[in-house]
């Protein structure tokens, strides 16, 4: 929260260039900078950059291009969109109806009809009885193939995805699960969204989850660490088989109809790219690496309490979830105790549902990670102590 070299790229952004819109062909070098960075570091072949103002609008805008390619390609059927139950990917019209957790379609007339929704990665809730984990992530590979078969893979647009759930409660893909989803998609040529919000600029031990899992997106959505939130700002990625045959319905219409006003906002992208340029200088992914062994032992660790059902995590991201059969009538009342007696003690974490989660700042260092957890421990203790 006190990184100087970031207020000071933003100071310097602000005197020069304040602000200048994106518009009509017009461009700035705080926002092409960025762009051309971000080109050159993805982890396979992209194209094009478009910056956005949060991961919300990423997702909304990476709809949008997808409908508008399949009309350039002569495919105006082809506009599903499949997600995942227990998914995050925004609070829009659009990416709420991609979000795949009921609190986020209640009372909002959501999901939006073009919307549909997959089995969620999670072994342990999901999994029928005897099966194994490697059937699983076949189970869950089959239920995709399935869901496009019924709808029609001449509807189906995209898939999008994060690497390892976040919102959803740090639901991390059991093994085998992506090797055996990527080729469906292939097969049916439907276009993969890689989101990673959450996932990317070293969160799970590389600079983006698309690493740590060898995935192959044709988009990617980024925005959170992207700036270390200083600014808002986030961006998706497209590569040439996406972009040209929106390139090519632009010319024949004569404008491609979308922006915002604040996208690559000067300040916002000045920020962004000073902020690379210190997750790169200070190896803060090799820091990832180092320290996390450390973090996923101390959040193992948590298992010995008596109301942890689960742990589970990658990288320097996880959840502990707990239960017990005092609360079992009503879900999130137990994790909302936990949280409360996490913050008394001095750690902030976030439950969702019975699910508390921990995901520190890249910086964290052992000792701190060492002091979160000793509070973790302390703070279960005593609920399970009261139960």
């Amino acid at each position: 929260f006190g990184e100087k070299r970031l207020v000071e790229a933003a100071t310097r952004q602000m005197e020069k260039l304040p602000y200048c819109h994106t518009f009509t062909h017009k461009n700035h070098g705080p926002s092409i900078e960025p762009a051309e960075k971000l080109v050159e570091m993805a982890p396979v072949p992209m194209s094009k950059a478009y910056f956005t103002n949060s991961g919300s609008e990423a997702n909304d805008t990476a709809i949008k291009l997808i409908w508008y390619r399949s009309n350039a390609l002569g495919q105006p059927e082809r506009k599903k969109i499949i997600s995942r139950v227990r998914g995050y990917h925004g609070v829009t019209i659009a990416s709420a109806s991609l979000t795949g957790l009921p609190n986020n379609h209640r009372s909002f007339d959501l999901p939006l009809p073009q919307i549909r929704h997959t089995t969620s990665p999670h072994y342990r809730t999901m999994k029928k009885d005897g099966e194994s984990e490697a059937d699983f992530a076949r189970r869950c590979a089959q239920d995709l193939e399935d869901l496009i078969l019924a709808e029609g893979p001449e509807t189906v647009a995209a898939f999008i995805a994060e690497p390892v759930m976040g919102a959803g409660g740090v639901v991390v893909p059991p093994e085998g699960y992506w090797e055996a989803v990527q080729p469906i998609l292939k097969k049916y040529g439907i276009l993969f969204i890689a989101d990673e919000v959450i996932c990317g600029f070293g969160r799970t031990g590389n600079m983006f989850g698309t690493e740590t899992y060898n995935l192959q997106p044709d988009i990617m959505t980024l925005s959170k660490a992207l700036s270390s939130s200083y600014q808002p700002i986030s961006a998706l990625l497209i590569n040439d088989d996406v972009y040209q045959p929106i390139a090519d319905e632009s010319h024949k219409i004569g404008v491609l109809g979308h922006g915002y006003t604040g996208s690559g906002h000067p300040v916002a992208a000045a920020v962004a790219l000073e902020n690379l340029k210190i997750i790169e200088e200070r190896d803060l992914v090799g820091h990832v690496k180092s320290i996390a062994p450390t973090f996923q032992k101390r959040l193992a660790g948590l298992a010995e309490n008596p109301l942890v059902i689960e742990t589970r995590g990658i990288g320097l991201i996880g959840a502990v979830e707990i239960g017990h059969e005092a609360f079992a009538a009503t879900p999130g009342a137990l994790g909302g105790k936990a949280n409360a007696a996490f913050l008394e003690k001095g750690l902030i974490s976030r439950n969702m549902i019975d699910a508390l989660a921990f995901c520190p700042p890249l910086v964290i260092t052992e000792a701190q990670v060492n002091d979160m957890f000793d509070i973790a421990e302390a703070a279960l203790k005593d609920v399970a102590d009261s139960l």
